[in-house]
């Protein structure tokens, strides 16, 4: 067998082409075999388009059927994917364009002459995909009468490129290859017990890990079928339940889900499975959905540059708190600050080995050695603790990253936003407990004395448009000074205790 990564999900295909893969919400279906011939149109115009094995193909396009045949026709033609939140602005996207050299970027039909410009006259291609998987693009697509076969590639070779927000404000490439991609789904198929018989309710985007490849490879390789929604919806969600068997989502998904009257036991009845990741799950969120489902949330603890690390079992304790044990292939280890193991219930770095973890960051040899240890494991930056019984618990985040609606947000990329205002002296972003995000992005500014400074909504209307919705403050507080240490670094943590309460109630 070809180690072509589509190649390989296609050998787990059914072996009947017209069992159904995708059901659009119009209820129309995608089959398998439609699966296969569509990605083999989209590789055999990506090959016309002039994109060689090993180019990247940038997408920043919403999410329908055909953004899906995008990403598996790159897999085909050996293209690296690189999908892009539909949130970003244009600067973001151009310094996205700048650093990946893309040889081809897929946008919305409305961004096209602002992409186009973005390229600089350099032999970029720019093509344009719609909301209902209709445009320039599309029509090309069903165009093409070849349907190429996919071509040789190694295992270790690139499949995607997903960018991942730094500290130091510039975003990072996080380089996945085919084998990170594919052993992952292969285990997690195996541990939550997924096969031809399931139906996922796809309510995630696919230009993050846990929607493209965390979902759609479990559905992928076990034969399974999608009900594929453009977005989340509470209502929809419940009407969906009796047709569906598992669902996964962020916490945010839940708390909504809790909210609507039409929540029971009888209206999740038909479901096997609930999995939430991408951000912690408050423990009164899984004690109420247990209660007025009789479902425990399998909660799982996944990255950027790892997919999925640890998981509470499918068949066992699905513990409260917890995220479960390290998955079979990962080794976990818990670390302190002189980089030797700490003891059984302290807290420490979370580090990580396995076929999983990437290969490094995009042409940033530097922080790619920086992030990993001697022995080969990857400092994942954030906090956690092992049991006796080997769950693992995240306690904290280093890098004072946020996560807000189960999207990665880096304080220091808002800061510098905020800090070019006039008017401003500068500022500490901060996560702040959030009832419906989990977190909210806080912004603290320190506003110059004697200026003509900006109010609150100044902030914001800055911010609004430089930045992506997510990233963006819920709320701008002002201070005479920050809270700094005898060295002179902001007391982030001191922040955060102070406006615990902001959003409560």
């Amino acid at each position: 067998m070809s180690d072509n990564l589509y190649a390989r999900i296609r050998a787990r295909f059914p072996a009947d082409p017209a069992r159904p893969m995708l059901y659009r919400p119009d209820g129309s279906v995608l089959t398998y075999g439609d699966a296969d011939r569509i990605s083999g149109q989209v590789a055999a115009l990506l090959d016309q388009m002039g994109v060689a094995p090993g180019d990247r193909v940038a997408v920043q396009v919403d999410k329908s059927p055909m953004a899906l045949m995008l990403y598996l026709g790159c897999l085909r033609r050996g293209a690296v994917y690189l999908p892009l939140n539909t949130a970003y602005k244009p600067a973001e996207l151009e310094y996205f364009i700048d650093d990946a050299e893309p040889r081809l970027v897929v946008c919305r039909p409305e961004a096209e002459t602002a992409v186009r410009t973005m390229t600089n006259g350099r032999p970029i291609e720019v093509a344009t995909l719609d909301a209902t998987g209709d445009g320039a693009f599309a029509d090309r697509v069903r165009a093409t009468a070849t349907v190429a076969e996919p071509v040789a590639r190694s295992r270790d070779d690139l499949a995607a490129i997903l960018y991942s927000s730094g500290t130091t404000g510039r975003p990072k490439g996080v380089m996945l290859s085919g084998e990170n991609l594919w052993s992952n789904a292969e285990t997690l198929v195996d541990a939550w017990g997924f096969t031809d018989r399931d139906v996922l309710l796809h309510m995630l985007p696919i230009f993050h890990t846990h929607g493209l490849f965390v979902a759609t490879h479990c559905v992928l390789l076990s034969g399974a079928a999608m009900l594929f929604e453009p977005k989340f919806d509470a209502a929809r969600a419940l009407a969906l339940m009796p047709r569906a068997t598992v669902m996964m989502g962020v916490p945010t998904f839940y708390v909504r889900l809790l909210a609507e009257a039409g929540l029971t036991r009888d209206a999740t009845a038909h479901m096997r499975l609930f999995v939430s990741g991408s951000a912690p799950l408050l423990p009164e969120t899984f004690a109420r959905f247990e209660a007025v489902t009789g479902h425990r949330i399998l909660e799982r603890y996944g990255m950027t540059e790892t997919n999925m690390n640890t998981s509470n079992p499918y068949d066992g304790d699905r513990r409260q708190g917890t995220v479960g044990r390290p998955l079979p292939g990962v080794e976990l280890r818990i670390t302190g600050e002189d980089g030797s193991p700490v003891a059984a219930g302290e807290a420490g770095m979370i580090e990580l080995k396995g076929p999983n973890v990437f290969k490094g960051y995009w042409r940033k040899p530097e922080k790619t050695a920086e992030d990993f240890t001697a022995d080969g494991f990857f400092r994942s930056g954030d906090i956690g603790t092992i049991d006796g019984d080997g769950y693992v618990s995240i306690v904290g985040r280093a890098k004072d990253l946020v996560i807000s609606g189960g999207f990665n947000v880096y304080p220091k990329e808002i800061e510098l936003v905020i800090d070019r205002i006039p008017g401003v002296d500068e500022s500490a972003v901060i996560g702040v407990p959030h009832p419906d995000f989990g977190e909210a992005v806080v912004a603290v500014v320190v506003r110059e004395a004697g200026a003509d400074a900006p109010d609150e909504a100044g902030v914001l209307a800055v911010t609004r448009d430089q930045l992506a919705n997510f990233k963006q403050p819920k709320r701008v507080l002002f201070a005479a000074e920050l809270p700094r240490n005898a060295m002179g670094k902001v007391q982030k943590n001191l922040l955060r205790d102070a406006h615990q309460g902001l959003f409560a109630g």
